[in-house]
């Protein structure tokens, strides 16, 4: 990175910055109480609400929001008349999954092969650091330039939609001139990228039942309806031959005319195994991007140590079906749930329940704000033009926010590069990420300060 004072300042941070991620990963703040106790959330939040505090923000504030978590709010006033910036973060966490999958405990920051591993340090806890470091880098050079709000949530992965929520009925709480979402990725390590599109996503709860009870499947079997054998065909009908999403009604021809995606590139980061080929058709962009993907994302039946010979009453899965910009996520739900009724087998009952549900986004990447980006990406990677790129995960929030406040500017960059596996096991961080990431969020609110 090219010698400039406020890389020298986020540089000589680092050890600060590793420090405190460190601390903020140490928190179980997976804002599921079911499985992991609330009190470490709100630890995390009370963490950030006094790091916050001593950055000299003033208003900070525990948001209690609708869904029963919190999220933290803090503004930092700038010079009289300065434009407003709002950063955003997350501080809650996927599940660890299986924690003997991990190479090193999951909420302990471990230092390995030039990156840092635990779960939150790409996917968001270190979008939190990120903030301060470029925050404080500014102070020790001149000072912060705009006003200044910070919110970090605290149940994004969950999707339950407490911020979004808060925000609509607190609309002047969050309004700003533009607004960075700390929650998106480079393309790659080392490649300056922003982020134009999201997809939307639903959750949607299937339960089959046929049977008042379980039966032997000796005595039974073969002509006593199985709710899990149902239950498979009408997950199986989700896909066409080539793995293609197919839920009828919905549109799946999208393609994407931004950065492309090499397939080899794709399989060696999907760490896709030899022989193994991908599902879909078109371009890999076209699939991640500006396609609908179904995802079965659980399946509650006996597991297979321990299983009886029965035929199976009853079977639940919990689907996920992310939609691209331009398909609205409350009616892709009637049409996923349209679907599985069609598709269930023998007369068996079905029940569906929507879980969570977060619309599509896409920014307008002419903006100013942009071009302030990217000349700081310019100076932070140098050599490197920034790229454009569509996410196939769901930020609800961003939607929300864009309907809020029509003439913000909406910029989304982040941490979570094809390597940090993020929402897998040994999720991680690159250190040199976050470094250049700092001082190009740095340089750009002094850049779009004018």
């Amino acid at each position: 990175m090219s010698s400039n004072p406020v890389a020298e300042t986020v540089a000589s941070l680092m050890p600060r910055a590793k420090a405190e991620l460190a601390e903020l990963v140490a928190f179980k703040s997976v804002a599921d109480f079911t499985q992991f106790p609330k009190s470490e959330s709100e630890a995390a939040a009370s963490w950030i609400a006094d790091a916050l505090r001593a950055e000299g923000f003033v208003d900070v504030a525990l948001l209690d929001t609708p869904d029963g978590t919190q999220s933290v709010y803090g503004y930092l006033p700038g010079p009289e008349g300065a434009k407003t910036v709002l950063l955003y973060a997350h501080y809650d966490v996927q599940p660890p999954l299986d924690e003997a999958g991990w190479t090193s405990p999951p909420f302990e920051l471990t230092e390995r092969d030039g990156r840092w591993y635990g779960r939150g340090a790409a996917d968001c806890k270190g979008g939190v650091i990120m903030h301060l470091l470029a925050l404080r880098a500014l102070k020790a050079n001149g000072g912060v330039p705009v006003n200044i709000k910070i919110i970090a949530e605290g149940s994004e992965e969950q999707g339950t939609g407490g911020l979004e929520r808060y925000a609509e009925e607190h609309p002047e709480l969050l309004e700003a001139d533009t607004i960075v979402i700390g929650d998106a990725g480079n393309f790659r390590v080392g490649l300056p990228t922003v982020t134009t599109t999201l997809r939307g996503m639903t959750l949607v709860r299937v339960r089959i039942d046929t049977l008042a009870g379980n039966l032997h499947s000796g005595q039974f079997g073969g002509a006593a309806p199985d709710a899990l054998a149902a239950l498979v065909r009408v997950l199986d009908s989700l896909r066409a031959e080539d793995g293609s999403t197919t839920v009828d009604g919905l549109d799946a021809t999208g393609t994407w005319d931004g950065l492309e995606y090499a397939e080899e590139q794709f399989r060696a980061d999907a760490k896709v195994l030899d022989g193994v080929g991908l599902i879909g058709d078109g371009s890999v962009a076209d699939r991640l991007w500006a396609r609908p993907a179904v995802t079965v994302l659980g399946i509650d039946c006996p597991p297979v140590v321990g299983a009886t010979p029965s035929v199976h009453a009853g079977a639940r899965a919990l689907i996920s079906l992310r939609v691209p910009p331009g398909v609205d996520a409350a009616e892709a739900t009637k049409l996923l749930q349209a679907h599985i009724q069609t598709h269930t087998p023998w007369g068996a009952r079905v029940t569906t329940e929507q879980v969570g549900q977060g619309q599509a986004f896409r920014a307008d990447a002419t903006s100013p704000a942009y071009q302030a980006m990217a000349d700081a990406m310019a100076v932070a990677y140098p050599g490197e033009t920034m790229q454009y790129a569509g996410e196939g995960g769901s930020i609800p929030l961003c939607n929300t926010l864009a309907g809020l406040y029509p003439q913000a500017e909406i910029l989304l960059i982040g941490l979570s590069e094809p390597e940090a596996q993020i929402h897998a096991v040994n999720e991680s961080v690159h250190p040199q990420e976050l470094e250049r990431l700092s001082v190009a969020e740095a340089l750009f609110l002094r850049n779009y300060a004018g």
